[in-house]
């Protein structure tokens, strides 16, 4: 009995045994299963090295030259600011929502992992997520924002290797430049800038709290949508910093009292006709690296400059819509000609209306303020100011066989022999034509590519007085040759720097010598004296020495100033967008000039002066 006893238990020993050990096999297959799951799942993990080239994409900033902000050229509006800058109390409101263990645990949580099982167990449902502010980190950077089980390896994976390798700081700073806040605003420079129209440097704790309270659900809780369930969540926020002894309850009291922006700080184009344009120019060097890569450049726009302009431009259309139909519109470019740097532009009386550029893009024909050019050519074939030409009615073959021309005056008389300084000063057309006559209308086109007008040129005689289209811009930078003898290139911007302050490009000032020293003082001769004696006498009362020339052309469909000083060359356009008639009588004189005399004696000498941000 013994015996069988004995062998009933030895085999109920075996039994276990073997149950123990085929258990022990199946766990550490799984053991071994899961191990396999978790090394293949973080096998490809993401090398971490990278963070140390860490680079958010980051909005280009475009500055005046005296150093004010003018634009903004961003897809993600974002600016990056080091961890070392942002306020205590902004980390504070971050974590106190975001991950209150931030500074003691090692990249997961398991004590926030336990309670937010606990409370979704409790409602029955997902009320509470248990991710570290280094996981959500380690999700923005690296990965796919799904919600598989091998996402959640790696995510947890990730967040322990940034731990050991970055500090609490840095890795709170990269999730606040990285976060998104809606309305387009990424990274908590951005959110500051556009929520408050401030630094992250100048946020107050209540401030600090509304921007803690966006991450969650940015679209949901945007003050501009849904201002009482922001309002609710940042409370919350409040709330949890006083438990946490952040703030005090004094702080508490004020910070609940705060009231929500209305409306986002988008910042607007200031100088949109020049940024478009400048814009534009840079995209086709730079591409998308212009949006993404924190550029910092400086224009040559002098904004003091520009905000004359388009006050000029604005005042000098009312004075003419008082006097004739509404639906005037002007251009003005002012540059400075021993540089070729455009001061201001104004492409247009409102750009968000229409971006067509007037300044630079509109094909207008210049009528009188062309005229220049043929005499300079005749300078250039030896004559000089005092020379006489003759001033009377002459008649040329006209395009249709048996046709004839024959150029008038503006108030249909004629002088007889006058200098040439008389006949550009009085803009006497019919002494101007017999001259280009005489000169060959070939030679003043040539003259006339080679001091700048790009457009093409019709080569018959009524190009002498203005009948072929020509761009504002080019008008410009040809009378920069008849104020210092050089044509110089239009420059938009002086140099570029990247994100670390280094030079990306720098413009240097490109000058070409056109005329000769004695060409160019026979030139301010024949232009000063359009305004001491001729069609330009009204710009006499800036009472200092400027040159230029009106323009008008058939039925008042154009008007132009074009015209210099010491420093600056300056040109205004005035006209319809559907090349109607401006009105009667509206000559550039008239029309143009006071716009011109306006910015000059606004924007005086001492203005001109280099800046250097």
């Amino acid at each position: 009995m013994n015996g069988f006893n004995q062998d009933t238990r030895e085999a109920k020993e075996r039994s276990l045994y073997t149950k123990i050990t085929i258990a022990l096999v199946i766990f550490s297959a799984f053991l071994g299963l899961i191990g396999g799951i978790v090394y293949w799942t973080v096998s490809d993990l993401p090398n971490i090295k990278l963070l140390e080239e860490y680079t958010p994409i980051e909005s280009s900033k475009v500055y005046s030259s005296d150093g004010q902000i003018i634009a903004e050229l961003y897809i993600e509006r974002r600016t990056y600011i080091p961890y070392y800058d942002i306020p205590d109390h902004v980390k504070k409101a971050f974590i106190t929502v975001e991950d209150i263990r931030f500074y003691y645990h090692p990249g997961i949580d398991f004590i926030g992992i336990s309670r937010a099982l606990w409370q979704d167990i409790k409602a029955g449902g997902i009320v509470e997520g248990g991710s570290t502010i280094t996981q959500q980190l380690a999700r923005m950077l690296f990965l796919k924002p799904d919600k598989s089980i091998k996402r959640k390896i790696k995510e947890a994976a990730l967040s322990i290797r940034i731990e050991q390798r970055y500090t609490k700081d840095e890795i709170l700073g990269m999730y606040l430049n990285q976060a998104y806040f809606g309305t387009r605003a990424y990274g908590i420079e951005a959110a500051a800038q556009t929520y408050f129209g401030k630094s992250t440097v100048d946020l107050s704790i209540a401030e600090a709290g509304l921007l803690a309270s966006l991450p969650k659900a940015p679209s949901f809780y945007s003050p501009f949508k849904n201002p009482e369930k922001l309002r609710e969540r940042r409370s919350v926020v409040f709330k949890k910093m006083l438990e946490h002894k952040f703030i005090t309850e004094a702080q508490y009291k004020e910070a609940e009292k705060a009231h929500l922006p209305k409306t986002p700080h988008f910042r607007k184009y200031e100088a949109p006709y020049f940024i478009e344009t400048l814009r534009q120019n840079l995209e086709e060097k730079y591409g998308n690296e212009l949006y993404i890569s924190g550029y910092k450049i400086y224009s040559t726009l002098d904004f003091r400059m520009q905000k004359i302009a388009e006050e000029a431009v604005e005042n000098g259309v009312k004075s003419i819509e008082r006097r004739i139909k509404p639906g005037v519109d002007a251009a003005l470019i002012a540059m400075d000609f021993r540089t070729g740097h455009i001061k201001a532009m104004v492409g247009g009386r409102d750009f968000w209306e229409t971006q067509f550029n007037r300044a630079i893009q509109a094909l207008r024909q210049p009528g009188s303020a062309f005229k220049p050019f043929v005499y300079i050519a005749a300078i250039k074939e030896g004559m000089r100011p005092g020379d006489v030409i003759i001033d009377a009615p002459v008649f040329f073959r006209g395009a249709r066989p048996g046709q004839t021309w024959s150029p008038r005056n503006y108030d249909g008389k004629y002088h007889g022999e006058v200098t040439l300084r008389t006949a550009l000063a009085k803009s006497l057309n019919a002494a101007t034509v017999r001259l280009a006559a005489n000169l060959g209308v070939d030679n003043i086109i040539d003259i006339s590519k080679r001091l700048g007008i790009r457009s093409e040129l019709q080569p018959y005689l009524p190009l002498a007085i203005g009948a072929s289209d020509v761009t504002l811009i080019d008008m410009v930078s040809a009378y920069s040759a008849f104020a210092s003898g050089c044509r110089p290139d239009p420059i938009l911007h002086e140099r570029i720097l990247n994100r670390d302050g280094i030079i990306v490009e720098e413009t240097k000032p490109v000058l070409e010598q056109l005329l000769s020293e004695e060409e160019t003082e026979e030139m301010k001769v024949l232009l000063k004296a359009v305004v001491e004696e001729g069609t330009a006498w009204k710009a006499k009362e800036l009472k200092r020495p400027v040159y230029g020339k009106t323009g008008t052309t058939n039925d008042y469909i154009d008007a132009w100033f074009i015209g210099f000083d010491e420093r600056l060359v300056v040109g205004v356009w005035v006209g319809r967008d559907n090349n109607k008639p401006i009105g009667s009588r509206e000559t550039g004189s008239r029309a143009a000039l006071p716009i011109w005399i306006e910015f000059m004696k606004k924007a005086p000498l001492q203005t001109h002066l280099d800046q250097n941000p």
